[in-house]
């Protein structure tokens, strides 16, 4: 298997696309939301050409994808065939940036940008470990040793290494330990469940690289979960791929009743309906609930963002009052602390164990590190953005911004003088406030920073959370508005 197969990412991309529009031009982009001050010592628009050469259809592989209800359309092969016309836009290797800022962007067909979600995600840890091995000042930060899961992930830590000079650092592999500690959190989640047909695992995303995942995934499977979201790995391991739905499939079709109806209808599998893109209480669960009326199917409903034990206590009563019956898909974040709660919640509400399950990501295949530099310390997202010409937003029921994404063609500006926040989030093609310089897709940028406002990231460093670091520039701001006052079909997107 290679990183670029066709079936090298995670089985909802597929039920997405053939739900969707494969070959519709749009914008996505990669962003860490929390986390503080990055460095970024990739050069990402070539690691998005690399990701992409060679990409070809294998009919082996899309026979099993097929058998499970992920094959591919003529579009999709089509989008997945495409390699000129791709824009890419990305902040220059070497640069510091800040929360939310988008740190790469790219358009062109729907489901090639989409297909590159769980691999670009993988860059957060580079990333973070590129920036815990310097200062802001190029003073060398204190380092011993570094574990590793795997040759593949001791080859990242390797080069992270050579590039930051430091080879005095020792790269320690834990291979053994680290599938020891996987199988024993699996072990507890599947004695909490009492079945390991309610697991399956989610956590593509969550790993460092390929090999990191497939020992997961092993260790996984030794312990009787046979579900994994990744497509190339359960074709390996004879596992069964397994996927729901994204917020970018409800953002592409504007609200949640569209979105939930083509899923029903475009595809001959059980679908699965996110709830919170917009709203979960006030236009998720009544539209999952409208879809389910309008013809009785199997079907499931999966929660994300929010509180979602008072979400699922207030759609188990609706659900109940309207006599339907859907699976419960509970992931994101989830633990074996939060299945508890939630099992204890099953048993108050009477809801049958088989039609509630549970997805892991980061619990089985992140947390058993030793290494602390996971994707959720940083929160390290990749996210739809426009659709054809049309900007969208994921709001979610996060306090604050919280899982609130960035609509448009956004842009990261530096500023290099005066006053103001270090970086404003514009728009392609808008012009660059005043005392700022475009940090995206600008190649000279690094040299006008060079001496001018090192001292501003180390001061950006030490604020607190509440000081504003960045802030939307006119453009932006006006699309966050304007989505957050647009009703589509009845449903009040984003409106609290």
């Amino acid at each position: 298997m290679t990183a670029t197969s066709p079936i090298s990412t995670d089985a909802y991309k597929f039920s997405m696309a053939q739900a969707g529009f494969p070959l519709r031009r749009e914008t996505f982009y990669f962003s860490f939301r929390r986390g503080g001050i990055q460095y970024i010592p990739i050069d990402l628009a070539a690691r998005v050409r690399e990701l992409l050469a060679g990409l070809a259809n294998n009919p082996v592989e899309h026979e099993f994808a097929r058998r499970y209800g992920y094959g591919m359309t003529d579009a999709m092969e089509a989008a997945l065939a495409v390699q000129g016309g791709i824009e890419i836009e990305a902040v220059p290797r070497g640069a510091w940036v800040c929360e939310r800022e988008p740190i790469l962007t790219i358009t062109g067909p729907s489901f090639l940008v989409s297909w590159l979600e769980p691999m670009l995600l993988w860059l957060n840890y580079p990333i973070q470990l590129a920036t815990a091995l310097r200062g802001l000042d190029g003073a060398p930060v204190p380092v011993e040793w570094i574990t590793a899961t795997c040759a593949e992930h001791a080859a990242v830590i390797t080069a992270a290494l050579a590039d930051a000079d430091r080879a005095e650092v020792e790269v320690v592999r834990e291979d053994d330990a680290y599938v020891a500690r996987v199988r024993a959190a699996v072990r507890e989640l599947v004695a909490e469940v009492a079945d390991p047909d309610r697991i399956f695992e989610v956590g593509m995303r969550s790993a460092v690289c390929a090999e990191q995942h497939r020992l997961a995934l092993e260790a996984c499977r030794a312990e009787g979960v046979t579900r994994t979201s990744n497509v190339a790995l359960a074709r390996a391991l004879d596992m069964r791929p397994v996927g729901t739905m994204g917020h970018e499939h409800v953002q592409r079709w504007g609200a949640d009743l569209p979105a939930f109806e083509a899923m029903r209808d475009m595809r001959s599998a059980p679908p699965s309906y996110l709830l919170d893109t917009f709203d979960t209480m006030g236009s998720g669960i009544r539209a999952a609930i409208t879809v389910m009326h309008e013809r009785p199917h199997a079907c499931a409903i999966r929660y994300d963002s929010g509180n979602k034990f008072i979400q699922y206590l207030h759609a188990c009563e609706l659900l109940r009052e309207e006599g339907l019956e859907p699976t419960h898909v509970l992931e994101d974040g989830l633990d074996l602390a939060a299945t508890q709660h939630f099992e204890r919640l099953r048993e108050f509400t009477g809801w049958p164990a088989p039609a509630q399950v549970y997805g892991y990501g980061g619990s089985i295949v992140a947390a058993p590190m030793t290494n602390p530099l996971t994707r959720d310390r940083v929160s390290a997202v990749f996210k739809l953005s426009q659709t054809g010409n049309e900007p969208r937003m994921k709001f979610g029921n996060e306090t604050g911004a919280g899982k609130q994404s960035l609509p448009g063609r956004p842009a990261t500006w530096r500023r290099v003088r005066g006053v103001g926040p270090l970086g404003i989030i514009g728009q392609a093609g808008e012009p660059v406030a005043e005392n700022y310089i475009a940090l995206t897709g600008n190649e000279h940028a690094l040299e006008d920073l060079r001496l001018c406002n090192m001292h501003d990231l180390r001061r950006a460093r030490a604020l607190r959370a509440e000081d504003v670091v960045v802030r939307l520039s006119e453009q932006t701001a006006a699309l966050v508005a304007q989505l957050r006052n647009r009703s589509w079909d009845g449903n009040e997107c984003g409106r609290r």
